[in-house]
């Protein structure tokens, strides 16, 4: 295991301004899972009759359970065949329950959770569902723990707004130690690089829908997480820099060996940290500001995505942390980008994987002192157990070794993965903006610094048809910064605006200088293109998105932080008051009405929840 560094003074300092922010928060939090866990295990204090309701169906463990002496386990499953991600959780179940049984525990499936694909819904009215998602997944896991049965949970998720809403029910039942268990990317199909030629092709009318179709099932073509670096492979990264996964879990292939071995270790573990041992590891203790702070440096290390930066708040905000976005500025600053995993390069997840992974990222940033080294984790104390990698021994059995068998720390590829000292860039690779317009967030990692700078025109638009309707026309081939306002969580719930990427890669590469800014969201695969996102306060509130018109001169400046309207006086201009009622109804959006109303700016995570 590598010796780490004395802590970096900025990681010190951002993760000291944290604590000071949150004490009180924190500290009523604490208290509150303490006085949960002082009640001991919740089994004790069930009646007969909500015993005999608990375990009616549970079979051969039913004897074990009404014994109430082996630690009980809780399965919240995001399993659904919808996404190819949670497809493989459909055997978890009967796996778990015999891995349970192996390590003298039970285990039952206490609820299940919804999980929606951003994929299937980009571009679609759907997808103003799927910012609110997390929220709805983290009260539909709420509901699933409040049986208050288990002595420990195991929460199987993978994907975008699942593992951040899960991660928010755990810290709910903070008393309660939680393990997460990964499914695992699919192995590697048409490279990414590849599929996005053939995306830009399409948009600029040189191929056919035929042509795209077959690219895009070459590329998500059987069980398993997406394979680029967005954001359900930026959580697995999390749940690992956070000490919530056991380490090298994150990107071992579904249907495995190895894969099914390292889930029955996830649940002999979560047997093992219940408070009916002598390792009692509950999920508050696990999620501090320490471990926030070493997921938001993996995050930067990783070029990772910038949806996270709206998650890890809400996120934080259940365990009785409060994240600002200078947080995660301060943080960038200081943390190397050390990986090339598309968007940011051509390799996949898989390759990432192959190369060192995250073993050899901890190890690294762990040397640097950008890491905080004495964290808790669901492992054991202390984030050096994550430089080790599962294997598997001639026995079947599964061991943690250090893969470089005590020698010098190397990549296996200095393409996809460099060490700290020789790193990609010197900063991470997302960047807070302010200025005239608000507040918001790039994303740079995979944006060429020639671009990092982007003065032009505005072309503002409300909708991302609008958008596409003045592309197809012929109307955006010039230099501009296209505006797309009325894309909050209040507005619309905050939809990713992805399906714009292939038509700004085309304009920018017909040698246009063009840049996106939006209150909406872009996602984890947000590419050459600059985009300011996040724009808050959003336009829907008056944000100064809101007063901009047509013409007036917006510079984007990455490297100062800035996000300007230059010679405009925004402050005298009404803002615009667009009819938002379409928003409101059809696909389900009905439902989510009230709850867009509710919705926190994104600063503070968009949640409607706090």
């Amino acid at each position: 295991m590598p010796d780490s560094s004395p802590l970096s003074p900025v990681i010190a300092s951002v993760t000291e301004r944290i604590r000071r922010r949150s004490a009180p928060l924190r500290g009523a939090y604490l208290d509150r899972c303490a006085r949960a866990a002082d009640q001991g295990p919740a089994r004790a204090h069930l009646s007969c009759s909500n015993a005999a309701h608990a375990y009616a169906a549970t079979g051969a463990d039913k004897d074990t359970l009404a014994e109430a002496r082996a630690p009980h386990l809780g399965i919240v499953t995001a399993y659904n065949d919808m996404l190819s991600a949670h497809q493989p959780f459909e055997r978890f179940p009967p796996l778990i329950r015999t891995a349970a049984r192996a390590a003298g525990a039970t285990a039952q499936v206490a609820g299940g959770v919804p999980a929606m694909c951003d994929g299937v819904t980009q571009g679609r009215a759907g997808m103003e569902l799927s910012l609110m998602s997390r929220d709805v997944i983290a009260l539909s896991a709420g509901v699933a723990m409040s049986h208050d049965c288990f002595d420990a949970a195991l929460w199987l998720g993978v994907c975008d707004k699942i593992v951040p809403g899960l991660v928010m029910a755990a810290a709910s039942f903070g008393h309660v130690p939680a393990v997460f268990v990964p499914a695992g990317p699919m192995t590697s199909g048409l490279p990414n690089d590849e599929k996005a030629k053939v995306r830009q092709a399409h948009a600029a009318g040189r191929a056919s829908r035929d042509d795209l179709m077959a690219a895009e099932m070459a590329s998500y073509h059987g069980p398993g997480t997406c394979t680029f670096y967005g954001t359900a492979n930026t959580n697995q990264m999390l749940m690992e820099f956070m000490g919530l996964h056991l380490p090298g879990t994150s990107f071992v292939n579904p249907g495995t060996q190895m894969r099914d071995a390292l889930t029955a270790a996830a649940v002999s573990r979560a047997a093992q940290i219940t408070a009916l041992g002598n390792d009692y590891r509950p999920a508050a203790r696990i999620l501090d500001e320490r471990a926030f702070v070493n997921g938001i440096v993996g995050l930067m290390a990783t070029g990772g995505s910038t949806n996270l930066v709206l998650h890890l708040p809400a996120m934080a905000r259940a365990a009785g942390i409060l994240l600002e976005p200078a947080d995660f500025d301060a943080i960038a600053q200081a943390v190397p980008l050390m990986a090339r995993v598309y968007p940011n390069g051509l390799a996949d997840v898989n390759h990432f994987h192959a190369a060192g992974g995250l073993a050899f990222l901890i190890g690294e940033l762990l040397e640097a002192g950008l890491l905080h080294p004495d964290t808790e984790t669901v492992a054991g104390t202390g984030l050096a157990r994550y430089t080790r990698e599962p294997r598997l021994q001639g026995d079947g059995s599964l061991a943690w070794v250090d893969p470089h068998e005590g020698g010098a720390r190397v990549s296996l590829n200095d393409r996809i993965l460099r060490p700290a000292t020789d790193p990609f860039q010197p900063t991470g690779g997302l960047r807070r903006l302010t200025g005239d317009l608000g507040e918001g967030v790039i994303k740079t990692s995979a944006v060429a610094p020639e671009r990092h700078v982007i003065e032009a025109p505005a072309r503002i638009f409300d909708s991302q048809e609008a958008v596409k309707d003045a592309f197809r026309a012929g109307a955006l081939n010039t230099d501009c910064v296209v505006v797309v306002r009325f894309q909050g969580p209040q507005a619309n719930g905050m939809p990713e605006l992805h399906t714009l990427t292939p038509l700004l890669a085309v304009l920018q590469d017909r040698g246009h200088r063009v840049a996106l800014v939006t209150d909406g969201r872009m996602s984890g695969a947000s590419g050459k293109v600059p985009a300011a996102i996040h724009v808050t306060p959003e336009a829907a509130a008056g944000g100064p998105l809101s007063r901009l018109r047509n013409g007036d001169l917006i510079r984007l400046d990455a490297p100062a932080g800035r996000l300007d309207a230059p010679g405009t006086d925004l402050a005298a201009r009404t803002p615009a008051t667009p009819d938002l009622s379409a928003n409101d109804a059809g696909c389900g959006r009905d439902l989510f009405a009230q709850l867009r109303r509710r919705a926190a700016g994104a600063e503070s995570g968009a949640s409607f929840l706090f």
